[in-house]
């Protein structure tokens, strides 16, 4: 299923791909979500520490329109929300793969290591 918010808009694939991971918390929620497999609204704020809960809530919306995260409710009292990634969902943090090593090789790698104590 194509997703995407601009159609036509775009200039190259890349353009469209970070249309969708485009927003500070999205990638990291990629990740939580694709490290943890299933997780509730509380458990994805423990794991992004600094996101608020309006920003944490619009993006998994974004995410959800996109067809990149899936929302599952289920009837119970209290009531409980799941979110996981859909298989496109999946197949983007595998696409994300290559940055992730990139960044550890080059960003994180590249840190001084910490002063022993």
């Amino acid at each position: 299923m194509p997703v995407g918010r601009r159609p036509g808009a775009y200039i190259c694939g890349t353009d469209a791909a970070m249309d969708i991971i485009d927003g500070k918390w999205k990638v990291s929620i990629l990740w939580a979500l694709g490290e943890r497999g299933r997780c509730r609204f509380g458990e994805l704020r423990r794991l992004l520490p600094g996101v608020t809960e309006k920003v944490l809530a619009a993006q998994l919306r974004e995410l959800e329109a996109d067809g990149i995260v899936r929302r599952e409710e289920y009837d119970e009292v209290p009531p409980r929300v799941e979110y996981s990634l859909t298989d496109v969902g999946t197949q983007l943090n595998e696409a994300l793969e290559p940055l992730t090593l990139w960044g550890k090789k080059h960003v994180l790698g590249a840190l001084p290591a910490p002063a022993p104590r």
